[in-house]
Order: structure tokens, then sequence, then C-alpha cells
């Protein structure tokens, strides 16, 4: 190694060694460098309107589900509906076998008629009797028994219609209608079977629209809608919505129609039902499977909400925390330090929080960057959505 290369190699280990010594007394220095108040966003606390929201799990019920069954004893000849289509009142669902059942209407009118001739004739011979009685071989005794046998002819005439309305009436029976309006579900029974009234539910048919929402409220929550309510017109001071199970809001809004004059010992809750429409998701042809947004028996969201907004104090709801003690909301005073402040909240909304207690109007909630202040630390604040870069002049 030459003299000038060893005298480099010097140089470069000498270089390496102070820049290693700078960086390590260096990195404590940056380490305990103050960072600064940390910045956050406030909205500040006021009064606006608010539409009150009270939410329930609930569930949606058909107004009318009818199961049907036959009526009489018959083979079944054809099933005439598309299952899981709508169909209408009066609309044929079933036909089993005629023949039987016109046979016994033929028998019984047949009795009807053969009454009536006899009575036509019992008829006849009170009459002779009658005339008869006037004369020497006239005898009160027939007159009587003529009488007796055309009532008894009479009274069997109304016997046999009777057995002959039966029958019409069972042949009806043949033909099973559509008794609702609504969708109708699967056939139980095939073609070939034989069915009666004990061979239980042919199928079901669900009413469509409007839709029950049917959900319970807890027994303290209700006395205080009713309190809040009654004075403004009771079920018409509040629109009922719901929210599907994806999570979305149905557009279509209902009305409350029914409170349970009872309050369930075992939950402390009243049952309270609404009605809402339930329209078509797309115009259907007869006999082709409908869709509609609601299901009979599926759990939902039910919304209770004002008709009218009220004037709260309101602040977003993602500024209220809770810990075992209750609600409570980081409040910036005057000299930009954070205190925390416990409240207590009125009837609130998903995105608005009103403030009943211990918050005053004006004041300035923290909304953006709870997590980086604690108690009685001071902070940069500046309004909720501005630019943190710019307050900076950055």
């Amino acid at each position: 190694m030459t003299l000038a290369h060893a005298h480099m190699l010097r140089g470069s280990v000498h270089s390496l060694a102070a820049t290693f010594a700078i960086a390590f007394f260096a990195a404590p220095v940056l380490a305990q460098m103050p960072t600064g108040p940390p910045v956050v966003g406030y909205t500040i606390a006021e009064k606006k309107p608010v539409t009150q929201v009270e939410e329930f799990i609930g569930r949606i019920e058909a107004v009318n589900t009818v199961n049907v069954v036959a009526r009489v004893t018959g083979q079944l000849e054809e099933t005439t509906f598309v299952e899981g289509a709508e169909v209408k009142k009066g609309d044929v669902l079933y036909r089993l076998e005629r023949p039987p059942f016109e046979a016994l209407v033929q028998n019984a009118q047949a009795a009807v008629n053969q009454y009536k001739a006899l009575l036509r004739n019992a008829v006849l011979t009170t009459g002779r009797a009658k005339s008869l009685l006037s004369g020497p071989a006239g005898q009160q005794a027939s007159v009587d028994s003529a009488i007796a046998q055309q009532h008894a002819y009479e009274a069997q005439i109304l016997g046999a219609e009777a057995q002959l309305k039966t029958a019409e009436i069972n042949l009806g029976y043949t033909t099973i209608t559509a008794p609702i309006d609504g969708k109708i579900g699967r056939t139980a029974v095939n073609v070939g079977n034989i069915v009666g009234p004990n061979s239980g539910t042919l199928t079901k048919i669900v009413s469509q629209d409007p839709m029950y929402v049917v959900f319970p409220v807890p027994a303290p929550t209700l006395m205080e809608l009713r309190k809040m309510y009654l004075p403004k017109g009771g079920f018409k001071a509040v629109v009922l919505r719901i929210r599907l199970p994806d999570g979305s809001l149905y557009p279509q809004k209902g009305k409350l129609d029914f409170v349970d004059p009872t309050v369930a010992t075992s939950t402390d809750t009243v049952l309270v039902r609404g009605e809402i429409p339930n329209p078509l998701a797309k115009p259907a042809k007869p006999g082709e499977i409908t869709i509609r947004p609601l299901i009979d028996g599926e759990f939902i969201t039910a919304l209770i909400e004002g008709v009218e907004p009220v004037i709260a104090l309101a602040i977003p709801r993602s500024a209220v925390l809770a810990d075992q003690q209750g609600d409570y909301v980081y409040v910036i005073n005057p000299d930009d330090v954070v205190t925390q402040r416990r409240i207590q909240l009125g009837q609130s909304t998903p995105a608005l929080a009103m403030v009943s207690t211990g918050l005053s109007e004006g004041e300035r909630v923290v909304t953006e960057g709870i997590q980086r202040v604690r108690p009685d630390i001071k902070v940069v604040p500046q309004p909720a959505g501005s630019d943190p870069t710019k307050s900076h002049g950055q």
C-alpha cells in the first residue's frame, strides 16, 4: 500500500466516525424537541331544528294470512296457480272432481220435486174431503187427516230444499278460490291425490300491500313518547320509517295504528304496530312471480320520527364519548385548554346528539382529533373540516 493510499483510508475512517458520532448524539436531542399542542377540529354547539327519532327492533307482518284448505273430500283434478305469484280474491286455485257432487245435487232436486208432487195431491185430497163434509158421507176426521198430510208434505219439501242447498254448496266447494288478494306459496298436494277437510293446508296466501310493522317498545320509553306527542296529535304527530336488514333506509313512509293495551310482564314492553306501503319493485303480468321489498316475518329497525322538528342544542353525534359514568364531550375553553364535560342527552338522531344539560350554546366542542386530546391540555383549535396545514402557514 502506498503512502497516498494509506492517507486516504485514514481520512475515510475519520469521516465515518465523525458522522456516526453526530448521528448518535443528535438523535436524543431531536427526540426531546417539543412537538407543540395538537391540532383539533371543533364544532360550535348551537340550537337548530332537529327531527327526533327513536329506533326499535321489529319485524314485518302481513295484514292477512290465509291457509287454504279443502272443504269437501274429493280427488284433486287441477292446480291453476303459479307458485310465488300474486292472486286476486276469487281467482281459481284448485279444482276437485265434480261428478259425485253433481249427482248429489240431482238426487236432492229429485226429492224436492217428489215432495212437491205429493203436496199437490194432498191439497186436492183436502179439497175433496172438505166438499164432502156438508153431505151425508162427509166426516171431519177425513178432513183433519188430509190437512195433516198436506202439512207433512210441506215440511218434507223444506227439508228436501235444505238438502238441495247443501248439495249445491258442496258442489261449489269443488272449485277452491282465493279468499284474499296476496302472494301465494307453494302447493302441498299434487294432482291425483284425495284431499279433504282433514288434509291440512293446501297452500298459503299472504297479503302484500300494505304491510304491518310490529315492534316492542319499553314501557318507560312509551310513556316519554306519549308525553311528547299526545299534545301534538298522537299518531298524527309521528311518521314511521324502517331500516332494512342491509342498513338502507326504506323510501316509503308509514303511520302508527295500534298500541297494545297491556304490558308484557316478562319484558316490560308494549307492542306497537304501524302500517307501511309495500309496492311492487317492478310491474308484473298476471301469473308472474312478483317482487316486493318487504317480506312477511323479516326483521327490520323501526324508526319513529316526529313530524315537526324541535329546536334543541345539538352537536355531532361523533363528538359524544361514553364511559362507566355516562356521556361526555371535550370542550375547548377561551384559553384553548381542553376540559372534559359530562352531558345529558335528549332524544337524538344517528347524526346529531341533542344535549339536555351540561353544555351551553356557543361553546366549542372537539369533533376532530379526539384521540389526540386529554383533559387540561392546550390545543390548537380550528373549525371542523378546515385544512390543518393552512393554520400553520404551510
